[in-house]
């Protein structure tokens, strides 16, 4: 059950870190088009349906999977799992930060830059570095 488990948690995984990936991207295109009315018309329903129908959901898969393979492992003896856990917490964070951002946009009251999201957008690139160099390496 565990190998199927993380196949899943890794498509998950993977699912998810498209729309941690595309969100800026998108709010870049939106922030710098903000005049254009028929663009912005169709960027704010692509936010809204890959955030909502890829990433909502890719994240509780990403979420659930890897809680029952960190019990299947377990935590004593398993440093490098606290801290993979820890990154996750603040990769969550930064996904809901893109809801906020997303709603913002949604009401036209964001005022970020697309500089701004352009340098926000490196966040989960960083995130994946550690995260999985925590799985891989494991170093304490």
């Amino acid at each position: 059950m565990y190998d199927w488990v993380l196949w899943f948690h890794i498509l998950s995984f993977i699912s998810w870190y498209a729309v941690l990936f595309y969100m800026p991207r998108l709010f870049v295109y939106h922030a710098e088009n903000a005049e254009n009315e028929g663009f912005v018309k169709v960027v704010k329903v692509m936010e809204m349906k890959i955030y909502k129908y890829i990433g909502v959901p890719a994240m509780w898969a990403t979420l659930l999977s890897g809680f029952y393979l960190a019990f299947a492992l377990g935590f004593k003896g398993n440093g490098w799992l606290h801290a993979k856990i820890l990154f996750v917490a603040v990769l969550v964070a930064y996904f809901f930060s893109l809801g906020h951002f997303r709603l913002k946009f949604l009401e036209d009251k964001c005022t970020k830059s697309g500089k701004f999201f352009r340098a926000y957008n490196e966040v989960p690139t960083i995130l994946l570095l550690i995260i999985v160099a925590m799985v891989i390496i494991r170093p304490f």
